[in-house]
């Protein structure tokens, strides 16, 4: 046994002691037509602390104001808002006056906390409100995160946190200067099978990791996310960021070049300014390779690291529920969990207590610089320098 490392048995055992109790810590067009889009569709797509058992620490519960009602909102992010112990559902920012009705009948959200994109700035008056979450199409992503920013909001923005670098460097220096937090909505660094494969992989329980093989994608990309305006690319931006999320907190290493390939368009008119799908790969300074996959034509979901002395996997690695994982010594024991509940929930404490989130804006633009040097290899055909 390695110096300082648990045998594999003690350390599972004792990671499944730990499961249910906490989780140690470390998603050409007019304004007004793009808002519109955000709300249209948000379809699927990462690991860190245990909300719930710090809870009792904030004194009261945090407002939350949600930015597009779109299907993730709306499907995800307001159900879990009802389960939070630490923030709760306090306002909404939509263009549809029919959606700011029903959201307002169904959640009993006051007139006074509803906002449209052009008052938007007004929330800075608003004291219910201390949180804004950004759940608009990636391109609008930078422009409303400064924005909350400058109203004195703290602020989680959705994944990818946005199209280019230098979107990124904006958003981080706005919340700096405001004096406000900024998170990245990466909810499955709250998820307990997630967490396994980043204590395993970063806790060498298996010896170092020689390979890891990410694969994420989905057959029903529609709307804005088909718009490379809107959403800086294809699944790549979309589902391809959890496999470089999933390689970055499994193996706890950042990749030094990648190289890429565009798959083939059966679909170029839906596929006209997106990859339809995408192969690529990672390499790291140690001789480790990661392998990944992603596309919006194709179903996989799969999260597995190959190590010294045996394997470890998710499959599936990303879904909102029914994560499912096993290793070379047997299937992990671990609780299903409202991922995008003790994501908010973590968030609010670490607002509260004034500690930092593990998801901050800075793992975000690492992501995005990622992203953006594996579609330059992509077109280019050749190997690219991180």
């Amino acid at each position: 046994m390695e110096p300082g490392f648990y045998s594999r048995r003690q350390f599972l055992q004792q990671l499944s002691v730990n499961a249910g109790i906490t989780i140690i810590g470390m998603e050409g067009i007019s304004m007004f037509s793009t808002l519109e889009m955000a709300e249209a569709a948000e379809p699927a797509g990462i690991i860190e602390s245990a909300p719930q058992a710090l809870a009792a620490e904030v004194p009261r519960k945090l407002g939350i104001a949600l930015v597009g009602l779109g299907q993730y909102a709306g499907g995800q992010l307001a159900p879990a808002l009802k389960e939070t112990e630490a923030c709760y559902l306090a306002g909404i920012v939509t263009g549809s006056p029919n959606k700011a009705r029903q959201w307002k009948r169904q959640y009993n959200i006051p007139d006074g906390n509803i906002y449209n994109y052009d008052n938007f700035d007004s929330i800075k008056d608003n004291p219910d409100i201390d949180i804004v979450y950004v759940v608009l199409p990636n391109a609008l992503h930078a422009e409303y995160v400064v924005r909350a920013a400058k109203a004195g909001k703290h602020v989680i923005c959705e994944k990818p946190m946005a199209i280019t670098v230098e979107e990124c460097d904006r958003m981080i220096a706005a919340c700096k200067e405001a004096g406000k937090m900024l998170s990245i909505g990466y909810r499955l660094h709250f998820e307990p099978h997630n967490l396994q494969m980043k204590q395993l992989g970063q806790n060498k329980v298996y010896g170092e990791i020689k390979k890891i093989k990410a694969y994420n994608g989905m057959g029903d990309a529609q709307g804005w996310r088909l718009d490379k305006k809107l959403a800086g690319g294809g699944p790549l931006m979309d589902v391809g960021i959890y496999c470089v999320q999933g390689v970055r907190y499994t193996s706890g290493r950042e990749p030094i070049a990648v190289t890429a390939k565009e798959g083939p368009k059966t679909d170029p008119v839906k596929f006209a300014s997106v990859e339809q799908s995408l192969t690529w790969q990672m390499e790291f300074a140690d001789g480790m390779i990661a392998e990944c996959r992603t596309s919006y034509s194709e179903e996989m979901n799969l999260l597995r690291a190959e190590a010294e002395r045996g394997w470890f996997e998710l499959s599936p690695a990303y879904p909102y529920s029914g994560i499912r994982g096993k290793t070379s010594d047997g299937p992990m024991k671990l609780p299903q969990v409202n991922q995008q509940a003790r994501q908010m929930d973590d968030f609010a404490i670490a607002v509260r207590s004034d500690r930092p989130t593990p998801v901050p804006g800075e793992m975000g633009r690492q992501d995005v610089k990622i992203l953006q040097a594996i579609y330059k290899a992509m077109e280019t055909g050749q190997r690219v320098e991180i």
